[in-house]
Formats: C-alpha cells, sequence, structure tokens
C-alpha cells in the first residue's frame, strides 16, 4: 500500500507519550511547519509530532481521487502503518477541513456535502477506531467547517500556477511570478518553495488541475456535524487570525453556539493574516504550549 510522507519531529533526548499529527494547507507540505514543531517539542517535551505530508503535496505520492475524504482517510491508515495512536490534530486551512472530517470518519460520524448527507464518507467502525480512543484535541487553524463559494487567496493562487507554469531561471523568478499577482513577499516565498528543479529550469511540482479538484470539493464539504457534536469527547480548538476572512461573521456565531452548547469548542482569536505559522508564530505557539493536553 502506497502511504504519504511523515516526518516526525522530538525533543533530543525525549521519549514523548502524546502524539500531535499537523496538516499543512493546500499547495504546502508538513516542512511549512517544522519551526513551529520544533519549539513546541521543546517547550513540551511531552508531545511528539508527526509532519504530515498530504496526498499530491510535498514527498508524498500524486494520489487519487482528490478530495478532503480521501486525505482523511489517509490519515486513518497512517496510523497503523506508523503504529501509533495519535491524540491530537492540528489542521490549518485545507488540512482544518481534513482534520475535522478525519475525526467524524474515526467515529463513524457522517460528513456532508454542502446541504445533502455523504455515506460514502464514514468508515465502518471496525476501521475507524484508531487504537480505540477518541482524539484528545483538534486544533483547527483559520478553516471553515462549512460549504461555501469557491474564493479566497488559495483560489487565487490557481492563478499563479496557470498564468506562470515556468520554467524559471532561478527561485527569485518564481517568487517575482507570485508577487505579480498581487501576494505578499512573505507569501511568495512561501510558495516558491514549491518550484523543484528540472531539466528545463525550476518548474511548480504542483498539478494546478489536481489544486483546483482539491480547494472544490473543499468548498464542497460540511463538517458541521462534527463541530456541533464533537466525536468521544474531543475538544475542538478552532484559531482565528484576525487578518484573514476565512472564519467569516457567519461561521464565528455558529463556533460560539457550539462553544456554549458543548462545553468542548474552543474559539482563540490571534493577530496575523491567513498564514498565521509565519506571519505570529509566537501566538500560535503560546495557545499550543499552554493549551494541548
Amino acid at each position: 500500500m502506497t502511504h504519504i510522507h511523515t516526518e516526525t519531529v522530538v525533543a533530543p533526548g525525549t521519549a514523548p507519550t502524546r502524539q500531535l499529527l499537523v496538516l499543512h494547507g493546500i499547495y504546502g507540505a508538513g516542512r511549512n511547519w517544522s519551526s513551529v514543531a520544533r519549539r513546541l517539542v521543546r517547550a513540551r517535551p511531552d508531545w511528539g509530532v508527526e509532519l504530515v505530508d498530504l496526498r499530491s503535496h510535498g514527498r508524498s505520492p500524486r494520489l487519487s481521487p482528490h478530495t478532503v475524504e480521501a486525505c482523511a482517510r489517509d490519515l486513518v491508515r497512517l496510523e497503523g502503518h506508523l503504529g501509533r495512536r495519535m491524540d491530537a490534530v492540528l489542521g490549518h486551512s485545507f488540512g482544518g477541513k481534513v482534520a475535522l472530517v478525519y475525526a467524524g470518519m474515526r467515529w463513524g460520524a457522517a460528513v456532508g456535502r454542502g446541504a445533502g448527507p455523504v455515506g460514502e464518507a464514514v468508515l465502518p467502525r471496525s476501521e475507524a477506531q484508531a487504537g480505540g480512543q477518541p482524539l484528545r484535541q483538534l486544533w483547527v487553524v483559520d478553516a471553515s467547517p462549512g460549504a461555501g463559494r469557491a474564493g479566497g487567496s488559495a483560489w487565487r493562487m490557481l492563478g499563479v500556477l496557470r498564468r506562470h507554469p515556468g520554467p524559471f531561471g532561478s527561485r527569485a523568478e518564481a517568487v517575482d511570478a507570485v508577487e505579480s499577482e498581487g501576494f505578499s513577499t512573505l507569501v511568495a516565498k512561501w510558495m516558491a518553495t514549491n518550484a523543484v528543479p528540472t531539466d528545463n529550469g525550476l518548474e511548480w511540482r504542483l498539478d494546478a488541475d489536481e489544486m483546483e479538484a482539491y480547494l472544490r470539493d473543499y468548498f464542497r464539504t460540511d463538517a458541521w456535524g462534527v463541530v456541533v457534536d464533537p466525536p468521544g469527547g474531543t475538544e475542538i480548538h478552532f484559531v482565528r487570525a484576525l487578518g484573514s476572512r476565512v472564519l467569516d461573521e457567519a461561521a464565528v456565531p455558529r463556533i460560539r453556539e457550539a462553544a456554549a452548547d458543548t462545553g468542548r469548542v474552543y474559539l482563540h482569536e490571534v493577530e496575523g493574516g491567513h498564514w498565521v505559522n509565519t506571519e505570529n508564530p509566537d501566538a500560535l505557539h503560546g495557545l499550543l504550549a499552554a493549551g494541548l493536553g
């Protein structure tokens, strides 16, 4: 069986007793979160971090179908492959919705597409129960649980892949291409890590059609059911970047209502934009170091 790529991060000389799975956003890779992970395990050596490259990203194979559900199924199987049960999962953006679907799938909860239930998004309980224990926590970083209209900065980035396919003579040229579409230098440098050497020069390792398929499925997938009824006693922590519109004025009241109804849903608001792991890592570290487990 083909498995997705992961990298384990632990504090030197430690044997962690708890495991955090970290899921990047669309266009990303696990290594985007390596500095956050290293800092976290130094502060909390009882935790180890597993950095995931989701399918079709980073060093993971290009697999189909290109759906949130398929990414979540990969995680269920990954636990069996690693032989380690995950205690918590953090997902950013696209990875945040994958984390929510994974939590619901693991415990047999239905996940919706738009307004209708999708039964095939549920694993049999015998397969879904990874280790017979619920997740302790989900950390959903600047991701909306609901379905909606395609848009936002991630959707705009498709234009970069289509209008600037490369090859590029240098990484600086790739950065310039991203900036020419209105993105900041910080985001452009991050995106340019996806420009990899080929015989012709640097080219994107990401396929625009595949990325569009993932994004369309992201906007079709509704995971509110996991939020209003957290599976197996799981805590769900939403981190909202105040400089981003991903968690909009419609989503925030629903999260607060779920918090009041369940006592297991939390909303944390921090300064910074959508890529909060690079724009405000101190705030994110403070939340995780204090709040994990």
